[in-house]
Formats: C-alpha cells, structure tokens, sequence
C-alpha cells in the first residue's frame, strides 16, 4: 500500500501543467549580452584591484569583447530580419 502511495505521488500528473515562458533565441541573447557585459564589469573591477596582471586582463578583455561584439550582432542579424519579414507582411496586403 506505501509503495502505491508513494509511486501515485511520484508520477502522478496534474491536469493542467503550468509552463514558464517559451525562450526565444533573441531572449536567450539578451542572457547571454547581458552575462558578458557582467563579466566585463567584473573583469575591469579585478584588474582595478590587482588581482589579475597586465597580459592576462588583456586576453580575457579581448575575449569578452569579441563574445559580446558577436553577439551584438546575431542580435541586430535578428532585429533586421524581422524588420524585413514585417515590411514583407504590410506590402502583401
């Protein structure tokens, strides 16, 4: 009887599951901007306290910025194309 208790309990599925918001890949840029530009922050704020030396601050400083420089542009890739799609959509009607 406890080992039916437990596996109901376990496995059981309620009729309405609740989801969370469906990620975009736009939304999961946004993350990831936003996580480089963080890193960035941290980065100069180590450097500033001397806790990382001159060649190695500049090689993670470089690397961040290229990361953040891509992704920047995938964002704007994304932003252009929908703008395109949505001067497609008016011009059809």
């Amino acid at each position: 009887m406890l080992t039916l208790a437990v596996l109901f309990y376990v496995f059981y599925l309620p009729g309405t599951l609740r989801l969370g918001p469906e990620k975009t890949r736009f939304g999961y840029l946004k993350e990831r901007r936003d996580a480089a530009y963080e890193n960035l922050r941290d980065l100069n704020f180590d450097y500033k306290a001397g806790k990382l030396p001159e060649g190695d601050y500049q090689g993670m400083k470089t690397s961040l910025e290229d990361e953040a420089a891509g992704i920047l542009g995938e964002m704007e890739s994304i932003q252009q194309n929908a703008a395109a799609q949505r001067a497609r959509i008016k011009t059809k009607r």
